[in-house]
């Protein structure tokens, strides 16, 4: 089994940490994580791709153990994760890789891969949402603070960071609980609890707004680059519901879509399924 090693990369003021593990002459696979956690995430998936690929899985600013500047310093924004994702990729010299994005790290993603179309050979996208169909009913808060950024909305908000929606809402609907340990979700309680870590959420939140208004330019890179897209997703998850993984096959008629039965975080309990359809995926799709 190939052993994890777990690095940081400064970036500019952030100092990025990451995990990597595999042969440094295989093809990369770069693994982004999602709200709200970090790389460890990938801890059960890591293992089953590191054989035959180089993956490299860094923590955004604002999460896990990358250590950037506070807020009166640093503008926790979604262009600025891209910018520092950016800098990363280049600063370890990554100029071809397939993307894994997940919730947050699908607008992260995609903003760096349109950037450098030409380093793309695979996106596999779990649960991450490129699309309008595949929002739920359940973003009622968010979209009242998006149309109205006051104080009492940004407070409304406060409910998605408490560690019962991060436990119950998040990772439990969908997941089967005799296989669902509690260290991801419990790991994730324990970032969020830090000092400061709610009003970077809270502004990351409001500015998940300009994700939205990207989407046509997402949808536009599919149609002109065509990548190869993996869409394999938690079915039960109740923020990006499986239309938003339907909805690639509208521009990238080529996309395969798997709908597993699990929820938002599919690894906690399907790590093995997925890393079966990312092996089979990119051995026949992408080539070398």
């Amino acid at each position: 089994m190939s052993t994890v090693h777990f690095k940081t990369q400064q970036v500019g003021k952030v100092e990025v940490f990451y995990r990597e593990a595999g042969p440094v002459d295989a093809p990369v696979i770069l693994l982004l994580h999602g709200f709200p956690s970090a790389s460890h995430m990938f801890r059960d998936l890591i293992p089953q791709l590191a054989d035959r690929y180089r993956v490299i899985a860094p923590d955004f600013p604002g999460f896990g153990q990358t250590k950037a500047p506070p807020r009166d310093q640093f503008t926790y924004s979604f262009d600025s994760l891209a910018q520092v994702l950016g800098g990363f990729v280049d600063a370890i010299g990554l100029d071809r890789y397939a993307l894994y994005i997940f919730d947050y790290g699908a607008p992260v993603g995609l903003r760096v891969a349109m950037k450098h179309p030409e380093r793309v050979t695979a996106i596999i996208s779990q649960n991450g949402n490129a699309y309008l169909d595949g929002f739920s009913h359940e973003w009622d808060a968010w979209e009242a603070y998006w149309r109205d950024p006051s104080a009492a909305n940004r407070e409304a908000c406060r409910a998605s960071l408490s560690p019962e929606t991060i436990r119950d809402w998040q990772y439990g609907p969908g997941a089967d609980k005799s296989l669902l340990s509690p260290d991801g979700y419990e790991l994730d309680i324990a970032y969020m609890a830090r000092p400061g870590a709610e009003d970077i959420q809270l502004d990351l939140i409001l500015d998940y707004r300009s994700n939205l208004a990207l989407y046509p330019d997402f949808q536009a890179y599919f149609r002109a680059r065509r990548p190869p897209l993996l869409a394999v997703w938690g079915r039960h998850d109740r923020a990006f519901i499986p239309a938003g993984a339907q909805a690639y096959r509208r521009d990238l008629p080529d996309a395969e879509v798997h709908l597993l039965d699990a929820g938002h975080f599919a690894l906690e309990t399907r790590h093995g399924e997925i890393a079966a359809h990312i092996r089979d995926f990119l051995g026949r799709r992408v080539a070398g």
